[in-house]
């Protein structure tokens, strides 16, 4: 293992959280704003999101126990805490006592005025605001008291620069959430908007899906070698839904 890099870094999307099933139903019913009484940090995960996340610690224990995740890291929300706990617990992690911590870089994507709000709302509430994102675009885009997709990913350069000096030659597990996993992958392979957004626009990143990396010295810029996105092969072994409702405001039209 080269300096300054993990050997393996699986980057997880939580399971599904009861925001992302209140989504789901005010987009089916076309309201403005989620039914939700939680502040985002406390949005907990739904029954099959607890799901999600037990199946796939299952699936990380059915990896040789020198191939499985020595270091977990999350976000201080309490769906992606929860989400690592089951997976760790799953994966008899638990009783192994890997190193875990929880960062805050690693959190959801500030939305400020258009927290809880739809397309519609987004539409209906800041006109102004649905201009200026179709005007100069998503990954630009910053809604008053919130963040664009550059602030998470210059907020993210800092947790690579922390994995460098902390883990090299350690095997990562990273529990976010989906903006944060297409930002990673912006920035470990050296991605353009263009490019960024093109994956973005093929799906949404699903919960409980797997982005995981090996390190490979001739991988380029960053020495980090795709294996797979959106992995969701180890719910689909198990029968558990598959859910990837977005955590986004949906782009108003």
């Amino acid at each position: 293992m080269g300096p300054g890099w993990p050997e393996r870094l699986w980057i997880v999307r939580h399971g599904e959280s009861a925001g992302n099933v209140a989504r789901a139903l005010a987009r089916a019913a076309r309201l403005a704003r989620l039914d939700l009484a939680e502040r985002d940090v406390d949005v907990p995960l739904s029954e099959r999101g607890q799901a999600q996340a037990l199946a796939l610690g299952r699936w990380f224990a059915a990896l040789p126990a020198a191939s499985r995740p020595e270091v977990v890291l999350t976000s201080p929300y309490v769906r992606t805490q929860r989400t690592a706990q089951l997976i760790c617990q799953a994966a008899g992690l638990a009783t192994r006592a890997p190193r875990r911590g929880v960062d805050e870089r690693l959190r959801e994507r500030e939305f400020g005025v258009l927290d809880r709000l739809t397309g519609l709302g987004i539409r209906t509430l800041h006109p102004d605001q649905a201009e200026l994102r179709r005007r100069i675009g998503k990954f630009y885009h910053r809604p008053p008291g919130g963040e664009s997709w550059c602030d998470v990913i210059l907020r993210l350069r800092s947790v690579l620069d922390s994995m460098r000096l902390d883990y090299a030659g350690r095997r990562v597990l990273i529990v976010t959430h989906q903006v944060a996993v297409l930002c990673l992958r912006y920035l470990l392979e050296s991605l353009g908007e263009a490019e960024l957004l093109a994956i973005d626009a093929e799906g949404e990143v699903a919960n409980c899906g797997v982005t995981e990396y090996a390190f490979d010295p001739d991988a380029g810029p960053t020495p980090a070698r795709l294996i797979r996105y959106n992995f969701v092969a180890p719910l689909e072994a198990t029968g558990v839904p598959i859910t990837a409702e977005s955590d986004e405001p949906a782009a108003p039209r």
